[in-house]
């Protein structure tokens, strides 16, 4: 523990040898922060909380955490006139860091991701959180769109980056110095929103996570119209899942060059539905052609009925299609149109695209409706920019990571916007910078069995669970958990060349299983001897043509 003004002791961390610096204490009260004056925001309270057990909601229901003391201050910002920003900041009364982290949202929004906050501020961080400008109480969904521009503009960039400003000049009062060092970490729509800060305001942060990246968000909420529609018209029985899985893993388990049932390189996987139809009566064994059909048709994606171009990704043949939190949840549902994928798409069109409350999803044509969304919604709410040059020009950092497994948005969309970040840098100089590549400020980090953002089977722990519910005590070696790396990279120039995730053994649950995560476009192969759950006998290498 960090005594109050003593000198702190250096950190060992995987070799190098760090010496934080003093932490800081409070210069003035908490209560005393209402009478902050900010620009276009207000100070709605600031209260001093005592260390403790902390019930909180997240997106997985209701857990209870253990959080430190600290001032949590409630504000409001307008910067317009109909803009209504709800934010939180928690400050910590013992042992700042001197440092700021911002936390993303998930989905539409609408709520202050609080649970979230927790593991920054076990670090040491003051850290803040948004609503995105909208309380999904009062307007559920895309609902909040309706005849409010500017709550989309709010939304889409306006509402993270005006709260970043407001955080950081409360964190300045409380403790008389402003933050040495800012990061951003989200997922999901927090992803979408990291790479917006990356590419819209580079000032912003030093270094950024984005997990799972909604950032082509118009035509992912088209994907998810094209598989409701697939699915009205022939469902695939939720008890099917597992047969379909496992001829998944049969199909594709070993295009890694291992068969260890992680499907780790789900793009050279060639697997066709056909194999599943049944050769005599229908069973929960085999899939009839109709709902052979429609899994072909997941697997493609949606396509321009004009063009036939791509609009985006199909779902992954990633070998964990069964689980609850995959395509149960996200595809399926309980029922049509009750699945995620359903409930995403349709309100994005009815209520962002064309604010029309009575719109139908069979009225959908994927060439003009996707047109009108790109002219309308695009610009504002997509972060597909690959001109990152202005972040790498005053030193960002950033990692982004995606999981094979994801039902919700599909794996291949980062390794695009990767590749499109990195021939545009390739063929746009910056003399800002002395960076020779994209991997000297931006890394991409896909994982085999993670589903969305949390969760899976396989390496699926790196330090990546905090959003969703308890997570560890804060990790500092930088192998094993992303922002310890992220943080060793900012603030000592040192790359992350690998990761280190754990998680069950897809052959034995009762397993843990540890393996290394690889710089894209590079893979963990297996060094042909040893214990395949244990990462020592994996090294990082190009994967077989």
């Amino acid at each position: 523990m960090c005594i109050k003004g003593s000198v702190v002791a250096p950190l060992l961390i995987a070799g190098l040898t760090i010496t934080p610096s003093l932490q800081a204490a409070p210069v003035r009260t908490c209560e005393s922060l209402t009478a902050m004056k900010l620009s276009h925001a207000t100070i709605v309270s600031a209260k001093t909380l005592k260390a403790g057990p902390t019930t909180m909601t997240t997106f997985m229901g209701q857990t209870t955490l253990d959080v430190p003391a600290r001032c949590e201050v409630h504000g409001i910002s307008r910067p317009s006139l109909d803009s209504e920003i709800g934010f939180e900041v928690w400050l910590p009364l013992n042992g700042w860091n001197g440092k700021y982290q911002q936390r993303g949202n998930g989905g539409f929004a609408g709520v202050v991701n609080r649970v979230s906050l927790v593991d920054p501020l076990r670090r040491g961080y003051a850290v803040a959180a948004t609503d995105n400008g909208h309380d999904a109480a009062k307007t559920p969904q895309g609902t909040f769109a309706i005849g409010h521009p500017e709550k989309v503009i709010d939304f889409g960039y306006r509402a993270v980056h005006d709260t970043s400003g407001q955080a950081k000049a409360i964190a300045t009062a409380f403790y008389g110095k402003p933050p040495s060092r800012s990061y951003f970490v989200g997922c999901s729509d927090g992803g979408r929103e990291a790479l917006m800060e990356a590419q819209r305001f580079p000032e912003d942060f030093d270094g950024i996570i984005a997990g799972a990246p909604a950032n082509d968000w118009s035509h992912l909420f088209t994907s998810f119209v094209w598989n409701e529609l697939a699915l009205s018209r022939e469902r695939i029985p939720l008890e099917k899942l597992p047969t379909i899985q496992r001829a998944i893993v049969a199909a594709c388990d070993d295009a890694d060059g291992l068969k260890d049932g992680l499907v780790s390189n789900p793009p050279a996987c060639r697997f066709d539905p056909a194999v599943l139809v049944c050769k005599g009566t229908d069973g929960q064994d085999c899939l009839t052609s109709a709902q052979a059909g429609t899994l072909k048709a997941l697997l493609a994606g949606p396509k321009s009925p004009r063009t036939g171009e791509p609009i985006f990704a199909g779902l992954v043949t990633s070998g964990t299609e069964a689980m609850p939190m995959n395509w149960p949840l996200w595809v399926l549902g309980g029922s049509p149109g009750q699945s995620a994928h359903a409930g995403f798409g349709i309100s994005y069109f009815r209520d962002v695209v064309f604010e029309r409350p009575d719109w139908q999803m069979q009225s959908m044509d994927f060439d003009r409706d996707v047109r009108i969304s790109n002219e309308k919604a695009a610009p504002i709410l997509n972060s597909t920019n690959p001109d990152l040059r202005s972040f790498r020009a005053r030193g960002g950092r950033l990692i982004q990571y995606h999981g094979w497994g994801d039902a919700a948005i599909a794996a291949p969309t980062s390794i695009e916007y990767y590749e499109a970040v990195r021939s545009f840098m390739s063929s746009a100089p910056d003399p800002r910078s002395t960076a020779k590549s994209v991997e000297d400020f931006y890394r991409l980090f896909m994982v085999p069995g993670l589903a969305h953002c949390s969760g899976g089977v396989g390496p699926v722990h790196f330090g990546n669970d905090a959003d969703y519910g308890p997570a560890p005590a804060p990790s500092t070696d930088p192998e094993r958990d992303m922002f310890a790396a992220l943080e060793r990279w900012v603030e000592h120039g040192i790359a992350p060349d690998r990761l280190i995730g754990s998680g069950p053994s897809p052959l034995d649950p009762t397993k843990t299983l540890t393996r290394p995560l690889c710089p894209h476009p590079q893979q963990a192969k297996y060094k042909g001897a040893g214990d395949t759950n244990d990462a020592s006998n994996f090294a990082c290498g190009m994967p077989a043509p």
